[in-house]
């Protein structure tokens, strides 16, 4: 083939090298890149979250031909190493998009470097932000408001006229108290308390007493994963007989297994895939979700019994969609398929996730509705969709 070489033209040459570097930039894989707590306090929430990725890659790994990476990188449940971990993987790793983490501020950490690096991000914990101002970030967590509101309804359902509050003394705490300030007067409910501890602490029975000491009818609890069940425990020892409730923060098997006796008859809010098998043929969930449980199985060798894998599940799957509406419009690795991705995010429709179906658009965070939670109940350690 030498010989022909010098009978091409330099401007012939140089645009047959222009095709073979567009071909190879069609061809670069499309990167993902996840922070989040395989080690520190959150770990019982982080771990479940890069189970659910790595299952989410067995189910799709490859979009129209196109090999997907996936990088995970330990944040260590510190918000500083979560901000970290995203300007590597952008500025290193150069990924497409950033997913992550276990715990609010790390999220909202890794959101920042988003938007500074015009990298898109989907959360897979409840956040708070003004979108307006970080365009860049959505979430397929439930809006903590949405599922408060289910637990204040179901307070009024049963009676409550008043009720006591303890959660972190964070962002997620915050967000959970917050909710429930806003839903509980509109249904006759009194909130006497606004208790914190932090998720490191050992002990919460100081606020539990204060709380106890106020006859509250029933305490919701503004906690997630492990150290969520601090205030379950110490309402058992004190005695305590009135309802407690959660929210979702706390489906996580370390948290059943920690609060042990302590959370029998608990009522929180959570996305239906955590009772797949419980709901009707006609929920929209319900077959993806059972297809989630099964390549979860494969992967992991052991049965999901936690919401959080299937966050990345469903972060997955809006991944995917929006990436191959934005394929066509730029090459990844590209600070054109970064912009491209984003807006083919904020432009999801109907996508039939495990936890809900999510439409996202600019000047929103969240993307599900009401057919993303049901109200379960801890039942001698199984969660049972409540009636």
């Amino acid at each position: 083939m030498k010989h022909l070489i010098p009978t091409l033209t330099r401007g012939a040459l140089t645009a047959a090298l222009a095709v073979g570097f567009a071909m190879t930039a069609l061809a670069a894989d499309l990167k993902v890149g996840l922070s989040t707590s395989l080690s520190g306090p959150n770990s019982s929430i982080g771990i479940p979250y890069a189970k659910g990725m790595q299952a989410a890659l067995a189910y799709r790994g490859e979009l129209n031909g196109v090999k997907i990476q996936l990088v995970v990188l330990d944040d260590g449940s510190d918000p500083t190493a979560a901000g970290r971990n995203a300007r590597k993987l952008v500025e290193e790793e150069k990924v497409d998009v950033l997913m992550g983490t276990s715990g609010a501020p790390s999220a909202v950490a890794i959101a920042q470097v988003g938007r500074d690096s015009k990298t898109p991000m989907i959360a897979l914990t409840p956040i708070s932000w003004d979108p307006i101002e970080n365009p860049w970030a959505v979430t397929v967590a439930q809006p903590t408001q949405l599922m408060v509101d289910a637990v204040v309804e179901r307070m009024k359902r049963n009676g409550v006229k008043t009720v006591g509050y303890i959660g972190f003394s964070d962002v997620w705490g915050d967000l959970v108290y917050d909710a429930l300030m806003k839903a509980a007067p509109a249904a006759g409910i009194k909130v006497l308390s606004n208790e914190r501890y932090a998720r490191a602490d050992s002990s919460v029975t100081g606020q539990v007493l204060k709380i106890v000491a106020m006859r509250p009818d029933a305490v919701m609890t503004g906690g997630a994963g492990t150290p969520g069940a601090l205030p379950y425990l110490a309402l058992a020892e004190r005695g305590f007989k009135g309802g407690v409730y959660g929210q979702h923060g706390l489906i996580n098997p370390d948290f059943v297994r920690v609060a042990g006796a302590s959370a029998q008859g608990s009522l929180m809010p959570t996305g239906p895939v955590i009772v797949a098998e419980q709901l009707p043929d006609s929920a929209p969930t319900k077959k993806i979700a059972l297809e989630f449980r099964a390549v979860y199985q494969k992967v992991n060798n052991a049965p999901t019994t936690d919401a959080f894998s299937a966050y990345s599940f469903d972060a997955w799957l809006v991944f995917l969609d929006a990436a191959a509406r934005a394929m066509p419009k730029a090459a990844p690795g590209t600070p054109e398929f970064r912009v491209a991705l984003r807006d083919a995010i904020l432009s999801s429709k109907e996508i039939v996730g495990t936890h809900g179906v999510y439409n996202f658009k600019p000047g929103a965070l969240y993307g599900v509705d009401e057919r993303a939670r049901v109200i379960v109940k801890l039942d001698n350690g199984q969660w049972k969709l409540a009636p």
